[in-house]
């Protein structure tokens, strides 16, 4: 087992296994540290109409979300841009919808140059898109798993359970564990390593 640690910010890139599933916005949302800052999210407006508009009042006791919507993938882009400008913010999600053509190796590049030099991490969610030419640092595909059951009503589900691969990154080996959000921290477990009735939840 071990505790998600935060490396230096950079552009991560999340590829979730269905469109619209959740687990890339939770996945994303564990990373993040309470109390840092306020987190800018763009999304644009098919991510809007397919995904859902974020609850902001779900995150008032985490941190403050400056949530903004545009139309397009280079609106997004630039957005991103000149947040990832403001050390003050904790990070900076985009959601894009598809492969539009703005969306290629140079504009991924200054995103993670830009997040490198000011120290804020910036994320992007890929939704409804394979992972073609990009410069992102960290490149995840992530989906649900089974949660595991509430301790209080083994009829209910109680805390939730992602899958998350790694296919590339340069700071550290990829590789495939089960993930959640765990007193405050992101926790990743090898699918071995975990206890046999969570192994099971997370499996079956």
């Amino acid at each position: 087992m071990m505790a998600e640690r935060g490396a230096q910010p950079t552009l991560a890139e999340v590829f979730p296994d269905t469109a619209v599933d959740g687990a890339a916005t939770g996945f994303v949302l564990a990373h993040l540290k309470p109390g840092a800052g306020p987190l800018l999210w763009i999304q644009d407006r098919v991510s809007l109409r397919e995904a859902g508009r974020p609850y902001l009042t779900g995150f008032a006791a985490a941190f403050q979300v400056l949530h903004v919507t545009v139309s397009r993938a280079v609106d997004v882009l630039w957005t991103m841009e000149e947040g990832l400008r403001c050390p003050s913010l904790c990070g900076v999600l985009g959601e894009v919808w598809g492969e539009p053509s703005q969306l290629d190796f140079t504009a991924t590049k200054r995103l993670a140059l830009r997040s490198e030099a000011h120290g804020v991490p910036a994320w992007l969610i890929r939704r409804g898109a394979h992972p073609n030419l990009s410069a992102a640092r960290e490149r995840w595909r992530i989906g649900s798993l089974p949660a595991l059951p509430d301790p209080d009503d083994l009829r209910a589900p109680g805390q939730p359970l992602w899958r998350a691969d790694l296919f590339r990154s340069r700071w550290r080996a990829p590789g495939q564990w089960v993930a959640r959000h765990e007193a405050g921290e992101l926790v990743m477990e090898h699918g071995l390593d975990l206890p046999q009735d969570r192994a099971d939840q997370a499996t079956g």
